[in-house]
């Protein structure tokens, strides 16, 4: 089982998020500090600002969501996927891709954490 942390502006928005389009369930939430959703032998942390992942570092600067290493998810059909939250007003980095493994999309979470949507050969 992989566990992974993303910093969020929003928890409840995130879990939401998480689990109505990505198919995570909520396992734990502590207010409006963290929760621990799950999807497989995938766990993910979503830290909010209140959580202790969001203090300051020592020389002052602060964790915040965003970046481009992502968790990969994979989907059976990425058109219907992307047409749904489409239909949600999601953000996409891109459009969908097709490379030798097969197709993929950069999902943006509501805080801006990039997911990879991916749909196999």
């Amino acid at each position: 089982m992989a566990t992974f942390r993303y910093l969020v502006e929003d928890v409840d928005a995130s879990t939401a998020f998480y689990t109505t389009y990505l198919g995570f369930e909520l396992e734990q939430q502590f207010g409006p500090a963290m929760a621990i959703l799950h999807r497989g032998d995938l766990t993910v942390w979503l830290a909010g600002p209140q959580s202790s992942a969001a203090r300051a570092m020592p020389d002052g600067r602060l964790p915040e969501p965003g970046g481009w290493n992502r968790i990969v998810i994979e989907v059976d059909d990425i058109e219907n996927l992307v047409s749904v939250l489409r239909g949600a007003e999601a953000r996409f980095r891109n459009d969908i891709l097709s490379g030798p493994g097969g197709r993929q999309i950069l999902l943006e979470d509501p805080s801006g954490n990039v997911i990879e949507l991916f749909e196999p050969r």
